[in-house]
């Protein structure tokens, strides 16, 4: 994917308050997203917030995660017409991944099952 490098590059802090706009518009909270990119991540919600307000790209977000949940390979399926399990570039597909969690979320999943508990 050409646009790899582009989606790396963004500000973390542009692209946080799209996720947590994508679920409120439709009856979520930020609490869910931020539930979300902590499971995740294992960022804490202070941690995201201060990267938020910060000058971190959403790759050094994904790169410097403390705890990449093992579980992530769990979430398949479509999002922006691609599969996230067939995605080659393991950073690219951490993108992917949250991407679909907080679309499923949006549309109306339940967090538990968002979560894979």
């Amino acid at each position: 994917m050409a646009d790899n490098g582009k989606v790396f590059g963004m500000r973390f802090g542009k692209v946080w308050p799209l996720l947590v706009r994508k679920a409120e518009r439709k009856g979520r909270t930020a609490d869910e997203v931020f539930a979300v990119a902590e499971w995740l991540t294992g960022y804490s919600r202070q941690a995201i917030e201060a990267l938020a307000e910060g000058d971190a790209t959403y790759g050094d977000f994904f790169r410097n995660a403390p705890r990449m949940n093992p579980a992530r390979t769990q979430v398949t399926g479509r999002i922006c017409g691609v599969r996230v399990e067939e995605i080659g570039d393991p950073l690219m597909r951490d993108v992917r991944v949250l991407d679909k969690m907080v679309d499923e979320l949006a549309h109306g999943k339940a967090l538990e099952k968002v979560l894979r508990s």
